[in-house]
């Protein structure tokens, strides 16, 4: 999380309280899938466009370690 701690001054003016939660969610999205050896751009884009139409008994199949299991199985048999 260096590039946070780089840029601590600029994120006292996140605009609101929700924006810097937002931008706390958002971080550590991205560096769980660096941890994950996942790139993180692939994996937001992917998740946000199945998000709508995707079960809520299977949300769990969206977070980043079974996201990157499925796709690690996905681009090994193609």
């Amino acid at each position: 999380m260096r590039g946070v701690a780089v840029g601590t001054k600029n994120w006292l003016f996140a605009g609101s309280d929700e924006g810097g939660k937002r931008a706390a969610i958002l971080f550590s999205l991205v560096e769980t899938c660096k941890a994950h050896r996942v790139d993180p751009f692939a994996y937001l884009r992917d998740v946000i466009a199945r998000i709508a139409t995707h079960p809520a008994k299977r949300i769990a199949e969206l977070l980043v370690p079974e996201w990157a299991a499925a796709h690690a199985t996905t681009t090994a048999t193609t």
